[in-house]
């Protein structure tokens, strides 16, 4: 939800608890997918008529971003029009233009005896039951479909796995990784202010990641709604069916990408079906440096090579031996809710500082601070991928591979 409507809910939350009739609220709470059905039985036994309304706006903070104006729309909706106007004065200090870049509707019909209205988005997934008077809230436009959000209510949200190879063996013929330990303490830090759990396990042999993520993946994830895994190291091109690359332990020996991820699909790890499993990969596998190509800028921050975005490359002198490596080349359809997001593309250098990490990872944390309380996660990472693009003599662009079904939004305070 947005910071703006936090606020509202917090400021009016005296005068919701003091008015709210919440009986006429479960219905079209659970019509609009704010909440399932099991979750409104746990509202309504929370005591009484107050107890149970505090409960529910204090739920509704934890929502997506879409959740404030269909709160609104109920009330409407249920004669509670005086409640929805307050809540609109309150976030009047800080107004926010209505978002509508990515619900295009292509359906629309009545339903038969009611105010309502069936609209069918572009994913051609999902539809949403919403209200007539959601479409307008004070002359302005608004779509919303929280059930295209992944529920984010528990707290802490999800595990966090940070696996960081720095040091490998002498045999492996692979070189220390510094400024990793830069990388992992800036990660570590984010994800625990992501409302995660976060472990993180350094230096450690292909079979010991192994049995980390063995053990990440047999725990009992059900009564949390997200799993990610973080991994730092060097890497290298597998065969591969559904993900490419794999990564190394410091023993030198390969992990190829696919067979950690399908440790948590929804056939190895029931307790995450239907949830979001996210992988960070800061890990390449190959020599080919990209030189890019010359462009017209199209903003000031987008500079062809040889503007002033090079001078940010010139103290970086490093020899092939001390930068990460790429991955591989994609293939079939893979298990769902998964997303894994790689640092660089297929057989292409990924660039790493000493003294301030790699630049994936530094870009990742800075777009995560800025904009995970507003944006989705697939806004941010090409947020992150522009960034990063634009960095150096030599170029780099992460990317993803996304089998989410729902948009994704980190739990922010």
């Amino acid at each position: 939800m947005e910071e703006q409507h936090r606020r509202a809910l917090r400021r009016g939350r005296a005068r919701l608890v003091a008015a709210l009739r919440v009986e006429p609220l479960w219905d079209p709470l659970e019509q609009c997918g704010l909440f399932t059905r099991p979750m409104l039985e746990e509202l309504q036994s929370a005591g009484s008529r107050g107890e149970q309304a505090r409960q529910l706006i204090i739920d509704l903070e934890t929502r997506g971003k879409q959740a404030f104006p269909a709160f609104l729309s109920i009330l409407q909706d249920t004669g509670q029009g005086d409640l929805a106007e307050m809540l609109i004065q309150e976030c009047e200090s800080r107004p926010v233009p209505p978002q509508l870049p990515d619900l295009r509707p292509v359906e629309l019909e009545l339903r038969e005896g009611k105010h309502r209205k069936r609209l069918g988005f572009l994913t051609g997934i999902e539809s949403c039951w919403i209200s007539q008077q959601a479409l307008e809230v004070r002359g302005s436009l608004i779509v919303t479909c929280p059930c295209q959000d992944y529920k984010m209510k528990a707290d802490p949200c999800g595990h966090c796995l940070i696996l960081n190879n720095v040091n490998f063996s002498r045999d492996s013929g692979l070189s220390t990784r510094e400024g990793s330990d830069i990388d992992c303490e800036k990660l570590e830090r984010r994800f625990k202010a992501l409302h995660f759990t976060v472990r993180a396990r350094r230096d450690l042999k292909a079979q010991e990641m192994v049995s980390e993520l063995l053990k990440l993946s047999r725990q009992d994830h059900s009564a949390l709604d997200c799993c990610v895994v973080v991994i730092l190291s060097h890497g290298c091109q597998t065969s591969h069916i559904q993900f490419p690359g794999g990564v190394y332990g410091t023993d030198g020996k390969p992990i190829p990408i696919e067979k950690i991820v399908n440790y948590f699909n929804g056939s190895n790890c029931p307790s995450l079906r239907g949830k979001p499993k996210l992988f960070f990969i800061q890990a390449c596998g190959g020599e080919q440096r990209d030189q890019g190509f010359v462009v017209d800028c199209d903003s000031p921050e987008e500079e062809a090579p040889g503007g002033s975005l090079e001078s940010d490359a010139t103290p970086f002198r490093v020899p092939s031996d001390n930068m990460d490596e790429p991955d591989a080349i994609a293939c079939l359809p893979t298990p769902s809710d998964i997303l894994v997001s790689y640092s660089t593309f297929p057989g292409f250098v990924s660039w790493r500082e000493k003294s301030s990490g790699s630049w994936y990872v530094e870009t990742l944390d800075n777009v995560l601070e800025q904009y995970a309380h507003s944006e989705d996660l697939l806004n941010m990472l090409v947020r992150v991928a522009r960034a990063v693009s634009a960095k150096g003599r030599y170029k780099q662009i992460p990317g993803c591979f996304n089998f989410l079904r729902k948009k994704f939004f980190f739990v922010c305070d």
